[in-house]
């Protein structure tokens, strides 16, 4: 699989609208349990939007980052989780996500020491 097709796919083709798509788990719980919401997601899902956009990798045949409620991995978190690999990550900041942009996302190499 190229790391950088040139067109989306056509729906009903079997190539996939998105090559990568990436789920950040944002929820935020009202009882004061440990939840992604609390540790920075926000942040760190609009950081790996931007720098998909800066490295044009971002869109119909590349990369989706989307938000999502809660993954029910909160005590693991914060996480995200790439699919189609179903590739589960936590993070602390920015250089982290950096690290998954850089090496999954743009070369399809997992980031072993931020998997979850």
């Amino acid at each position: 699989m190229s790391t950088t097709p040139d067109t989306a796919a056509e729906p009903g083709a079997d190539t996939p609208y998105f090559q990568r798509h990436v789920f950040f788990c944002m929820n935020k719980r009202d009882d004061g349990r440990n939840c992604c919401g609390e540790h920075g997601a926000e942040a760190a899902q609009k950081h790996a939007k931007k720098r998909c956009k800066e490295l044009d990798i971002n869109g119909p045949g590349k990369v989706r980052i989307n938000q999502a409620g809660c993954l029910d991995r909160c005590d693991d978190g914060p996480v995200l989780v790439v699919y189609p690999e179903g590739v589960w990550y936590t993070y602390v900041d920015t250089s982290d996500i950096d690290e998954i942009v850089d090496s999954h996302l743009l070369k399809g190499v997992v980031v072993d020491r931020l998997k979850i």
